[in-house]
Protein backbone atom coordinates (compact mmCIF):
# COMPACT_ATOMS: atom_id res chain seq x y z
CA UNK A 1 0.00 0.00 0.00
CA UNK A 2 1.33 3.42 -0.86
CA UNK A 3 1.64 6.30 1.64
CA UNK A 4 -1.28 8.73 1.67
CA UNK A 5 -1.10 11.64 -0.76
CA UNK A 6 -0.05 14.90 0.88
CA UNK A 7 -2.00 18.07 0.24
CA UNK A 8 -1.15 21.68 0.91
CA UNK A 9 -2.41 22.37 4.45
CA UNK A 10 -5.23 24.83 4.97
CA UNK A 11 -5.34 26.77 8.22
CA UNK A 12 -8.44 27.84 10.06
CA UNK A 13 -9.42 28.83 13.58
CA UNK A 14 -12.18 27.96 15.98
CA UNK A 15 -14.88 30.63 15.72
CA UNK A 16 -18.45 31.33 16.72
CA UNK A 17 -20.91 30.49 13.93
CA UNK A 18 -22.33 33.42 11.90
CA UNK A 19 -25.88 32.25 12.47
CA UNK A 20 -27.76 29.50 14.23
CA UNK A 21 -27.17 26.20 12.53
CA UNK A 22 -24.06 27.29 10.59
CA UNK A 23 -21.23 24.90 11.33
CA UNK A 24 -17.74 24.22 10.05
CA UNK A 25 -17.61 20.97 8.15
CA UNK A 26 -14.45 18.87 8.33
CA UNK A 27 -14.19 15.40 6.81
CA UNK A 28 -11.61 12.64 7.18
CA UNK A 29 -10.34 9.38 5.67
CA UNK A 30 -8.79 6.43 7.55
CA UNK A 31 -8.50 2.61 7.93
CA UNK A 32 -11.36 0.31 7.06
CA UNK A 33 -12.26 -3.32 6.38
CA UNK A 34 -15.58 -4.19 7.95
CA UNK A 35 -18.32 -2.25 9.72
CA UNK A 36 -18.58 1.35 11.10
CA UNK A 37 -21.70 2.23 13.00
CA UNK A 38 -24.30 4.93 12.85
CA UNK A 39 -23.64 8.09 14.81
CA UNK A 40 -25.24 8.13 18.23
CA UNK A 41 -27.22 10.99 19.76
CA UNK A 42 -25.25 13.29 22.06
CA UNK A 43 -25.43 16.85 23.41
CA UNK A 44 -24.66 19.45 20.77
CA UNK A 45 -21.10 20.80 20.71
CA UNK A 46 -20.60 24.46 19.90
CA UNK A 47 -18.06 25.85 17.45
CA UNK A 48 -17.40 28.85 19.70
CA UNK A 49 -14.19 27.55 21.28
CA UNK A 50 -12.63 24.18 22.03
CA UNK A 51 -13.56 22.70 25.41
CA UNK A 52 -10.61 21.86 27.67
CA UNK A 53 -9.88 18.55 29.39
CA UNK A 54 -10.26 18.16 33.15
CA UNK A 55 -6.51 18.74 33.62
CA UNK A 56 -6.65 22.01 31.72
CA UNK A 57 -5.19 20.49 28.55
CA UNK A 58 -6.52 22.49 25.63
CA UNK A 59 -6.48 22.69 21.87
CA UNK A 60 -4.50 25.76 20.82
CA UNK A 61 -4.49 25.25 17.05
CA UNK A 62 -6.22 23.22 14.37
CA UNK A 63 -4.98 22.78 10.80
CA UNK A 64 -6.67 20.98 7.96
CA UNK A 65 -4.20 18.58 6.33
CA UNK A 66 -6.49 16.62 4.00
CA UNK A 67 -10.07 16.39 2.80
CA UNK A 68 -10.99 14.56 5.99
CA UNK A 69 -7.96 15.10 8.23
CA UNK A 70 -6.94 17.73 10.76
CA UNK A 71 -3.91 18.19 12.98
CA UNK A 72 -4.53 19.70 16.39
CA UNK A 73 -1.97 21.19 18.76
CA UNK A 74 -2.56 20.33 22.41
CA UNK A 75 -1.10 22.28 25.32
CA UNK A 76 -0.70 19.47 27.85
CA UNK A 77 -0.08 19.91 31.59
CA UNK A 78 0.66 16.18 31.75
CA UNK A 79 3.58 16.60 29.36
CA UNK A 80 4.58 20.13 30.28
CA UNK A 81 4.61 21.10 26.61
CA UNK A 82 2.55 21.22 23.44
CA UNK A 83 2.31 18.27 21.03
CA UNK A 84 0.14 17.33 18.07
CA UNK A 85 -2.49 14.74 17.26
CA UNK A 86 -3.83 13.86 13.82
CA UNK A 87 -7.56 13.20 13.54
CA UNK A 88 -9.38 11.46 10.71
CA UNK A 89 -13.07 12.35 10.57
CA UNK A 90 -15.90 10.45 8.87
CA UNK A 91 -17.69 11.76 5.80
CA UNK A 92 -20.81 12.78 7.71
CA UNK A 93 -18.96 14.59 10.51
CA UNK A 94 -20.10 18.12 11.32
CA UNK A 95 -18.91 20.37 14.08
CA UNK A 96 -21.70 20.92 16.57
CA UNK A 97 -23.68 17.88 15.43
CA UNK A 98 -25.84 16.10 17.98
CA UNK A 99 -24.04 12.80 17.46
CA UNK A 100 -21.09 10.71 18.55
CA UNK A 101 -18.96 8.33 16.50
CA UNK A 102 -16.97 5.20 17.32
CA UNK A 103 -13.27 5.99 17.67
CA UNK A 104 -10.04 4.13 17.00
CA UNK A 105 -6.80 5.24 18.63
CA UNK A 106 -3.71 4.39 16.55
CA UNK A 107 -0.43 4.54 18.49
CA UNK A 108 2.95 4.83 16.78
CA UNK A 109 6.28 3.15 17.52
CA UNK A 110 9.56 4.51 18.83
CA UNK A 111 11.65 7.03 16.94
CA UNK A 112 8.52 8.15 15.13
CA UNK A 113 5.64 10.58 15.59
CA UNK A 114 1.91 11.20 15.24
CA UNK A 115 2.14 11.18 11.43
CA UNK A 116 3.61 7.67 11.33
CA UNK A 117 0.43 5.75 10.50
CA UNK A 118 -0.59 8.27 7.83
CA UNK A 119 2.88 8.27 6.24
CA UNK A 120 3.38 4.53 6.15
CA UNK A 121 -0.08 3.13 5.50
CA UNK A 122 -3.31 3.94 3.67
CA UNK A 123 -5.09 4.47 6.98
CA UNK A 124 -6.98 7.49 5.63
CA UNK A 125 -8.46 5.41 2.82
CA UNK A 126 -9.21 2.54 5.20
CA UNK A 127 -11.06 4.79 7.64
CA UNK A 128 -13.02 6.64 4.99
CA UNK A 129 -14.91 3.43 4.29
CA UNK A 130 -16.40 3.52 7.79
CA UNK A 131 -18.36 5.83 9.99
CA UNK A 132 -15.46 6.11 12.44
CA UNK A 133 -13.11 8.69 13.92
CA UNK A 134 -9.41 7.81 14.05
CA UNK A 135 -7.10 9.62 16.49
CA UNK A 136 -3.32 9.35 16.11
CA UNK A 137 -1.70 11.12 19.07
CA UNK A 138 1.93 12.04 19.53
CA UNK A 139 3.83 9.66 21.83
CA UNK A 140 7.47 10.60 21.08
CA UNK A 141 9.72 8.02 22.79
CA UNK A 142 7.67 8.18 25.96
CA UNK A 143 7.11 4.42 26.28
CA UNK A 144 3.35 4.87 26.89
CA UNK A 145 3.62 5.43 30.62
CA UNK A 146 3.63 8.16 33.23
CA UNK A 147 7.35 8.27 33.97
CA UNK A 148 8.47 6.93 37.34
CA UNK A 149 11.28 9.49 37.66
CA UNK A 150 12.96 7.59 40.51
CA UNK A 151 9.74 7.48 42.48
CA UNK A 152 9.11 11.22 42.23
CA UNK A 153 6.60 11.09 39.38
CA UNK A 154 5.90 14.26 37.43
CA UNK A 155 6.21 14.91 33.72
CA UNK A 156 6.10 13.44 31.22
CA UNK A 157 2.83 11.62 31.88
CA UNK A 158 2.19 9.99 28.53
CA UNK A 159 -0.42 7.56 29.82
CA UNK A 160 -2.44 10.39 31.34
CA UNK A 161 -2.05 12.41 28.17
CA UNK A 162 -3.41 9.59 26.00
CA UNK A 163 -6.08 8.04 28.21
CA UNK A 164 -7.44 11.23 29.80
CA UNK A 165 -6.42 14.42 28.03
CA UNK A 166 -6.60 13.32 24.38
CA UNK A 167 -9.69 11.20 25.05
CA UNK A 168 -11.57 14.05 26.74
CA UNK A 169 -10.58 16.56 24.05
CA UNK A 170 -11.76 14.14 21.36
CA UNK A 171 -15.05 13.53 23.14
CA UNK A 172 -15.75 17.16 24.00
CA UNK A 173 -14.77 18.71 20.68
CA UNK A 174 -15.02 16.10 17.92
CA UNK A 175 -17.88 13.82 18.90
CA UNK A 176 -15.80 10.79 19.81
CA UNK A 177 -18.04 8.33 21.63
CA UNK A 178 -17.57 5.72 24.33
CA UNK A 179 -17.03 2.86 21.87
CA UNK A 180 -13.25 2.77 21.49
CA UNK A 181 -10.57 0.46 20.13
CA UNK A 182 -6.79 0.77 19.99
CA UNK A 183 -4.08 -0.45 17.64
CA UNK A 184 -0.35 0.14 17.79
CA UNK A 185 2.90 -0.99 16.24
CA UNK A 186 6.08 -1.78 18.20
CA UNK A 187 6.07 0.31 21.42
CA UNK A 188 2.64 1.57 20.38
CA UNK A 189 1.38 -2.01 20.40
CA UNK A 190 2.70 -2.53 23.90
CA UNK A 191 1.06 0.75 24.87
CA UNK A 192 -2.31 -0.27 23.45
CA UNK A 193 -2.26 -3.54 25.39
CA UNK A 194 -0.98 -1.94 28.60
CA UNK A 195 -3.63 0.80 28.47
CA UNK A 196 -6.37 -1.78 27.89
CA UNK A 197 -5.24 -3.75 30.93
CA UNK A 198 -4.64 -0.76 33.20
CA UNK A 199 -7.99 0.82 32.29
CA UNK A 200 -10.49 -2.04 31.96
CA UNK A 201 -13.42 -1.02 29.80
CA UNK A 202 -11.57 1.84 28.11
CA UNK A 203 -11.23 -0.13 24.86
CA UNK A 204 -13.51 -2.73 23.37
CA UNK A 205 -10.54 -4.15 21.47
CA UNK A 206 -6.74 -3.79 21.61
CA UNK A 207 -4.35 -4.84 18.85
CA UNK A 208 -0.57 -5.04 19.15
CA UNK A 209 1.70 -5.40 16.11
CA UNK A 210 5.17 -6.55 17.20
CA UNK A 211 4.85 -5.05 20.67
CA UNK A 212 6.75 -6.24 23.75
CA UNK A 213 3.97 -7.80 25.81
CA UNK A 214 6.05 -9.42 28.57
CA UNK A 215 8.35 -6.66 29.80
CA UNK A 216 9.95 -8.62 32.63
CA UNK A 217 10.89 -11.75 30.67
CA UNK A 218 14.55 -12.71 30.48
CA UNK A 219 16.43 -10.19 28.37
CA UNK A 220 13.50 -7.83 27.90
CA UNK A 221 14.45 -5.24 30.56
CA UNK A 222 17.93 -5.00 29.05
CA UNK A 223 16.49 -4.63 25.55
CA UNK A 224 14.11 -1.90 26.67
CA UNK A 225 16.81 -0.08 28.63
CA UNK A 226 19.22 -0.20 25.69
CA UNK A 227 16.55 1.05 23.28
CA UNK A 228 15.57 3.96 25.49
CA UNK A 229 19.19 4.89 26.20
CA UNK A 230 19.87 4.93 22.45
CA UNK A 231 17.01 7.43 22.14
CA UNK A 232 18.96 9.80 24.37
CA UNK A 233 16.84 9.21 27.46
CA UNK A 234 17.56 8.15 31.02
CA UNK A 235 16.21 4.58 30.85
CA UNK A 236 15.88 4.33 34.64
CA UNK A 237 13.48 7.30 34.71
CA UNK A 238 10.76 5.57 32.70
CA UNK A 239 9.66 2.52 34.72
CA UNK A 240 12.43 2.60 37.30
CA UNK A 241 15.43 0.33 37.83
CA UNK A 242 14.70 -3.29 36.88
CA UNK A 243 14.33 -5.57 39.91
CA UNK A 244 14.81 -2.68 42.34
CA UNK A 245 11.56 -1.12 41.12
CA UNK A 246 9.98 -4.35 39.98
CA UNK A 247 6.56 -3.47 41.37
CA UNK A 248 6.30 -0.52 39.00
CA UNK A 249 7.49 -2.62 36.06
CA UNK A 250 4.86 -5.24 36.89
CA UNK A 251 2.19 -2.54 37.14
CA UNK A 252 2.76 -1.69 33.46
CA UNK A 253 3.53 -5.15 32.07
CA UNK A 254 0.76 -6.67 29.90
CA UNK A 255 1.88 -10.19 30.91
CA UNK A 256 1.51 -9.37 34.61
CA UNK A 257 -1.74 -7.50 34.00
CA UNK A 258 -3.23 -10.20 31.76
CA UNK A 259 -6.17 -11.06 34.08
CA UNK A 260 -7.42 -7.50 33.64
CA UNK A 261 -7.70 -8.04 29.89
CA UNK A 262 -10.62 -10.43 30.32
CA UNK A 263 -13.61 -8.98 28.50
CA UNK A 264 -11.49 -6.96 26.06
CA UNK A 265 -11.00 -8.19 22.51
CA UNK A 266 -7.31 -9.01 21.98
CA UNK A 267 -5.10 -9.37 18.92
CA UNK A 268 -1.32 -9.56 18.75
CA UNK A 269 1.17 -10.60 16.11
CA UNK A 270 4.88 -10.81 15.40
CA UNK A 271 7.54 -12.56 13.39
CA UNK A 272 9.84 -15.14 14.98
CA UNK A 273 12.50 -16.37 12.57
CA UNK A 274 14.67 -13.32 12.00
CA UNK A 275 14.30 -13.74 8.26
CA UNK A 276 12.82 -11.13 5.89
CA UNK A 277 9.18 -11.56 5.00
CA UNK A 278 7.14 -10.40 1.97
CA UNK A 279 7.97 -6.82 1.05
CA UNK A 280 10.87 -6.53 3.49
CA UNK A 281 14.18 -5.00 2.35
CA UNK A 282 17.10 -7.26 1.53
CA UNK A 283 19.24 -6.74 4.63
CA UNK A 284 22.02 -8.63 6.37
CA UNK A 285 21.09 -11.37 8.88
CA UNK A 286 22.45 -9.20 11.71
CA UNK A 287 20.13 -6.32 10.83
CA UNK A 288 18.56 -4.92 14.02
CA UNK A 289 15.09 -5.11 12.49
CA UNK A 290 15.49 -8.87 12.05
CA UNK A 291 17.22 -9.56 15.35
CA UNK A 292 14.74 -7.55 17.39
CA UNK A 293 11.81 -9.43 15.87
CA UNK A 294 13.31 -12.73 17.02
CA UNK A 295 13.27 -11.46 20.61
CA UNK A 296 9.79 -10.00 20.25
CA UNK A 297 8.52 -13.22 18.69
CA UNK A 298 9.71 -15.25 21.68
CA UNK A 299 8.12 -12.66 23.96
CA UNK A 300 4.84 -12.88 22.06
CA UNK A 301 4.77 -16.65 22.52
CA UNK A 302 5.13 -16.19 26.29
CA UNK A 303 2.23 -13.75 26.34
CA UNK A 304 0.10 -16.21 24.40
CA UNK A 305 0.89 -18.98 26.90
CA UNK A 306 -0.17 -16.66 29.70
CA UNK A 307 -3.54 -15.92 28.08
CA UNK A 308 -4.06 -19.60 27.30
CA UNK A 309 -3.40 -20.51 30.95
CA UNK A 310 -5.92 -17.89 32.07
CA UNK A 311 -8.42 -19.05 29.43
CA UNK A 312 -8.72 -15.50 28.08
CA UNK A 313 -9.99 -15.41 24.47
CA UNK A 314 -7.63 -13.82 21.97
CA UNK A 315 -6.42 -13.94 18.39
CA UNK A 316 -2.69 -14.39 17.81
CA UNK A 317 -0.86 -14.33 14.51
CA UNK A 318 2.71 -15.53 14.99
CA UNK A 319 3.78 -15.56 11.39
CA UNK A 320 7.44 -16.59 11.27
CA UNK A 321 9.32 -14.61 8.60
CA UNK A 322 9.06 -10.86 8.90
CA UNK A 323 11.18 -7.87 9.84
CA UNK A 324 10.30 -5.29 12.52
CA UNK A 325 8.91 -2.86 9.96
CA UNK A 326 5.86 -1.58 8.11
CA UNK A 327 5.40 -4.20 5.37
CA UNK A 328 4.45 -6.74 8.05
CA UNK A 329 2.44 -4.26 10.12
CA UNK A 330 0.39 -3.15 7.12
CA UNK A 331 -0.62 -6.77 6.45
CA UNK A 332 -1.48 -7.36 10.10
CA UNK A 333 -3.45 -4.11 10.38
CA UNK A 334 -5.41 -4.99 7.25
CA UNK A 335 -6.22 -8.40 8.67
CA UNK A 336 -7.53 -7.14 12.01
CA UNK A 337 -9.18 -3.96 10.75
CA UNK A 338 -12.65 -5.47 10.14
CA UNK A 339 -12.63 -6.92 13.65
CA UNK A 340 -11.65 -3.59 15.17
CA UNK A 341 -14.44 -1.83 13.32
CA UNK A 342 -16.99 -4.46 14.32
CA UNK A 343 -15.94 -4.28 17.97
CA UNK A 344 -16.91 -0.60 18.19
CA UNK A 345 -20.00 -0.85 16.02
CA UNK A 346 -18.45 0.99 13.08
CA UNK A 347 -20.33 0.20 9.88
CA UNK A 348 -19.26 0.62 6.29
CA UNK A 349 -20.57 3.74 4.58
Amino acid sequence: MSPSVRRRPLRYQWRRPMAAGSVAVVLVAGIGAVGAGAAQAAPARTAAAPVAADSGARITAEKKVGDHAVDITISSPSLGRSVKTRILLPKNWKRGAQATWPVLYAFHGGQDDYTSWARNTDIEAWALKYNVIVAMPEAADGSYTDWYNYGKGGTPKWETFHTAEVRQLMERNYGAGALRAAIGNSSGGAGAMSYAARHPGLFKYAASLSGILSMRSIGMPAMLMFTNASNGQDPFAIWGIPWADDANWAAHDPYSLAPKLRGTGIFFSSGTTGRPGPGDPNVAPWDIGLLSEIAIGANTKEFKKRLDALNIPHTAHIYGDGRHNWPAWIREAGFIWPTLMKSIGARRV
